[in-house]
């Protein structure tokens, strides 16, 4: 029974995008809102995945049935892709378990982006810190710990002889990602004296030589060494605070969790998890694989999807700084591999020539060579895959959501030691941003925020480009044409971001899906974008927005 009742739902789907994409020009259909997420279910059971399980499927099992895939290509050559199922009339996605839009419908204040999504719920640093995990084993030492409180929490670190590298990107990234939207854990950065960690007595853990016993002080005292000092003896870190609820295992990027009733939508057909390629390349979270996310069973009582662990992101990748060749280069690029073997070595990939890092602290992130539309990812990422040109504007339009001043704030909560290095970080984030926005801004037009005006006789629009400074408002023109019961009303061209609109025809508006559709495009130098079409009907002796469609260039 449910697995009937999610193909009816995406069924469903499919059909309303159908006749939104094939319909004719007086026709807009208001997508209905998919089933909430949200409502309370029977509760899920923990599930692990296993890595090279989740490496091998994407990298061969995925990649071939994409290969023979032909529908995939018929929709390309017909040019309509399969877009994305949950988006509402005005091309936004609707609020779920997965994300809430925040910053690009209404901008939140520098302080609120420094805040992201703590609860000030910090760890209590003047007791005891009670450690009940740990490990010792691998490059980067880490334990979880219990406060005075009885509050729990994962402590990250930073590499030896990188203060604030990892930490930082992991704070930085947080608040940016909480203000975009998504769903991420509270992370706090703390410094505290390591003479007030004490092990939970009978704690067991896998030391150094991967072997399971009884963790004693000395063991602790170990894992300390390794660990980056403060000039006054502490430890800078992250403290994650344990997320309110059970986890029970990471999300992927294909298909639906199965023992979950509420995720319907297959999830590479996800617009906020597609959209999520241009935010993760901005912030060079090349790490986009599943075991970097989390579902938790929610004491509301539903499963809550959160991305996970930003230490990897930035400049830092964790235990070291990034690669140069990170986004730039795959794990195993045959290309770059034919090259080298073909020159006997002398091939230098331009990443080899990059500068030695400036800063400790920030690691290796720059604005120079890059490249959004091809940066590359760790492993093949089923949603970044299937995402369209409406979907890459949606994730260029969360990014150039970003405010100077709300990123100078996001850097600010990283606390970074060098003001230099801060500052450096700020440019580079503001840099790569206006780089996303000029790269898709380019393909689909960034004719956006409608509005009605004048009693409904004049629709109002602006041009983000203007707006967020990328380009001037010299020289911008506007053309714009008008039909209604498939009859031609008018059309115009002008540097106004304001379409005057004659009354409502005679008899206009009887039909409830009849509308009037002002197709929109934008020039710089006379080369005309791919149409804005904007969907009003009848309200009074105006008009109101039913609904907006983009198409690319």
């Amino acid at each position: 029974m449910l697995t009937g009742f999610r193909m009816r739902v995406l069924i469903c789907f499919t059909a309303v995008l159908l006749l939104i994409s094939c319909g004719g020009p007086q026709r807009f259909i208001v997508p209905e809102p998919p089933p909430d997420d949200r409502r309370p279910t029977r509760e899920v059971p923990e599930r692990e995945l296993e890595l090279w399980g989740d490496l091998v499927g994407k990298t061969t099992t995925y990649q071939a049935r994409r290969f023979f895939d032909l529908s995939r290509y018929f929709r390309a050559m017909a040019g309509q892709p399969k877009e994305a199922y949950n988006v509402d009339a005005f091309d936004q996605p609707f609020n779920s378990a997965w994300f809430t839009n925040r910053n690009m419908l209404e901008p939140l204040t520098p302080e609120a982006v420094r805040r992201g999504p703590d609860t000030g719920n910090a760890p209590d640093t003047s007791g005891t810190w009670t450690v009940i995990r740990a490990k010792a084993e691998g490059v980067t030492p880490g334990f979880s710990i219990e406060d005075p409180r009885g509050e729990r929490y994962v402590i990250k670190f930073d590499p030896k002889g990188y203060s604030g590298l990892s930490t930082g990107a992991e704070v930085v990234g947080t608040k940016l990602f909480h203000a975009a939207g998504f769903n991420v854990p509270e992370n706090y950065l703390v410094r505290f004296d390591p003479s007030r960690l004490q092990v939970k007595a009978g704690l067991t853990f896998t030391d150094d030589r991967g072997q399971d016993r009884e963790m004693t002080e000395d063991d602790l005292a170990a894992i300390i060494a390794r660990i980056e000092k403060q000039p006054d003896g502490r430890i800078r870190a992250v403290a994650s605070r344990y997320l309110p609820g059970p986890p029970i295992g990471p999300f992927t990027y294909i298909g639906v969790r199965k023992d979950d009733p509420n995720d319907v939508i297959p999830h590479e057909h996800r617009r906020e998890l597609r959209g999520l390629r241009v935010m993760a390349a901005w912030l060079n979270h090349y790490d986009t694989k599943a075991n970097n996310s989390l579902d938790i069973y929610a004491k509301e009582g539903y499963v809550r999807h959160y991305l996970i662990d930003f230490g990897s992101t930035l400049g830092s990748q964790g235990d070291e700084p990034m690669p140069p060749e990170i986004g730039r280069e795959a794990i195993l690029d045959f290309g770059q591999v034919a090259k080298s073997v073909g020159t006997l070595g002398a091939h230098r990939r331009p990443w080899e020539m990059e500068p030695e890092i400036r800063y400790p602290s920030v690691g290796f992130f720059i604005h120079a060579d890059f490249d959004p539309e091809n940066y590359v990812y760790i492993l093949p990422n089923p949603a970044f895959k299937n995402a369209t040109w409406r979907d890459k504007y949606w994730g260029a339009r969360l990014v150039m959501s970003f405010t100077d001043a709300q990123i100078r704030a996001a850097v600010a909560a990283g606390e970074y030691a060098d003001p230099k290095a801060a500052a450096y970080l700020v440019d580079t984030l503001i840099k790569r941003r206006d780089i996303i926005g000029r790269t898709y801004f380019s393909r689909v037009a960034p004719l956006d925020r409608f509005r009605m005006t004048d009693a409904g006789r004049r629709v109002v629009f602006e041009d983000l480009g203007v707006e967020t400074g990328l380009w001037p408002a010299e020289g911008r023109r506007y053309r714009w044409r008008l039909t209604a019961d498939e009859r031609m009303l008018g059309e115009a061209e002008g540097t106004d971001t304001v379409v005057a609109l004659p009354a409502p025809p005679k008899g206009f508006g009887g039909d409830d899906q009849a509308v009037l559709e002002v197709r929109l495009r934008m020039s710089g130098n006379n080369d005309w974008s791919g149409p804005v079409r904007v969907f009003l009907i009848r309200d009074g002796d105006g008009y109101a927005i039913l609904g907006v469609r983009r198409a690319a260039e």
